[in-house]
């Protein structure tokens, strides 16, 4: 099978072989798929730059088996700007959408989804509520959809004015409000804002706990290594380096 041009994102790569990559890539039609770059690594390669995360570029490949062969790359438009924690969550969103997406399964909706968060994140949009969204959509697409409208077991409305805990498998179940669990609470209101997208300052930090609780539901127990990014402070050198060694390892 021969695919050419198609709209795709790098997620992850690491070294294969002696001058080789392996790539993880978002694509529109084919969802996740696995790519060899064959010499990429090579000081004369044709693909000497061209193959970095959030690009928007065109792909072309061929594929017999689990693992494709790239055959060309074209950038078709100017990398956006991520820098400092805008550049952790690209890379957040890229290790959860490698995750939770099988290859060869296709989710355009996720692609569109990706393309329209790495826009925002350039932009400088506030980087939380987005994040948040793109997690609600990327778990929806994965078969794993939250229900934000109706309490468990019942057809009654979520309502802004009551607490509940939300049960993974189900949704969110009636709580009275006690300061003491309030962590493992959230309010009706930060649900409704997330099913709305419009999420404000005040549903933030419910909304993180939430869904990140979600996430490490879905994935069990092994880490995402981009969350460790978060907590590493900017060293005088280096800190480049180790997004770098992180991204590329």
């Amino acid at each position: 099978m021969r695919i050419a041009l198609e709209p795709t994102y790098i997620l992850h790569g690491r070294p294969y072989q002696e001058s080789s990559l392996l790539i993880e890539a978002l694509s529109r039609t084919h969802g996740r798929v696995g790519l060899v770059a064959r010499g990429a690594r090579g000081a004369k390669s044709r693909w000497k730059g061209i193959l970095q995360p959030f690009r928007p570029l065109l792909l072309s490949w061929s594929q017999r088996g689990e693992l494709g062969t790239l055959t060309g790359a074209d950038q078709v438009a100017s990398p956006p700007s991520l820098n400092g924690e805008a550049l952790f969550c690209g890379l957040y969103a890229n290790e959860l959408t490698a995750r939770f997406l099988h290859r060869s399964d296709p989710h355009p909706d996720v692609f569109d989804s990706y393309r329209q968060l790495v826009a925002e994140l350039a932009a400088g949009e506030l980087f939380q509520p987005v994040l948040r969204v793109f997690e609600m959509q990327l778990l929806q697409s994965a078969g794993f959809g939250l229900q934000l409208e109706h309490e468990h077991g019942s057809l009654e409305p979520v309502r802004e004015d009551r607490w509940y805990a939300y049960i993974p498998e189900s949704g969110p179940k009636r709580r009275e409000y006690n300061a003491e669990k309030s962590a493992t609470l959230v309010s009706g209101s930060a649900l409704l804002a997330l099913k709305s997208g419009n999420i404000k300052e005040h549903h933030l930090k419910e909304l993180k706990a939430l869904m990140r609780s979600l996430i490490r539901y879905h994935l069990g127990d092994k880490p995402l290594k981009s969350q460790s990014l978060f907590y590493w402070q900017r060293p005088p050198h280096g800190w480049m380096k180790r997004i770098w060694l992180y991204y590329w390892v």
